[in-house]
């Protein structure tokens, strides 16, 4: 059996390190970088160097930035009288692409889940209740994830903005568009009831 090249196998060994990436996936990552043109392969080293070295959190909202302030802290066009909380960069992205909200954000970089050691003080809900206190919100928008730590991180965040004078409210969940009810789980179908709205 031929020997692999340790570089192969040290770049086949890095990529399966990354989220979601089986062996299988970074076997064939690996292959298919070496089958590429070397500039498209010293290009995407190029970026993961410069992401490491030029992207930080904004200083205000915890977003992604290459600057002290990211671009949504820096667009006067935003709504300062709306705060939404995010957990990751990435939820404030999906949001973003609904076109819908264009008030402000605060990332978590994470949620309370005390089974994995992560409480209130390892996220950014320090910065938060500064940010409220010091601010002129008045409405915060809970949008961390309908799960069990997602719940559990709006309701203690909500306990420490009650005795500011803004309103709390959280995403709406039910029924997805287009969906069969008989066929929807029961936890969606509570959501659905309980946040029904007026016709």
């Amino acid at each position: 059996m031929a020997e692999i090249s340790q570089s192969v196998t040290e770049l086949v060994a890095q990529l399966g390190r990354l989220p979601g990436v089986g062996k299988k996936t970074a076997e064939r990552l690996a292959y298919h970088l070496l089958r590429v043109h070397e500039s498209e392969a010293f290009a995407l080293s190029d970026a993961i160097r410069k992401v490491r070295e030029n992207v930080r959190y904004c200083s205000v909202c915890f977003n992604l930035a290459e600057e002290s302030l990211c671009g949504v802290c820096q667009n006067p066009q935003r709504d300062p009288s709306m705060l939404c909380i995010v957990e990751q960069p990435r939820d404030l992205i999906a949001l973003e692409q609904t076109g819908i909200f264009h008030g402000l954000y605060h990332v978590l970089l994470g949620r309370i889940a005390p089974l994995d050691g992560i409480g209130p003080d390892q996220l950014t809900i320090e910065a938060l209740v500064d940010r409220v206190r010091t601010g002129n919100f008045k409405e915060v928008i809970m949008a961390t994830n309908p799960n069990v730590e997602g719940d559990g991180t709006a309701l203690f965040i909500s306990n420490q903005l009650a005795p500011y004078p803004v309103q709390l409210t959280r995403l709406a969940r039910g029924v997805t568009s287009g969906s069969v009810l008989e066929f929807t789980n029961k936890e969606i179908l509570s959501d659905a009831l309980s946040g029904r709205q007026k016709l």
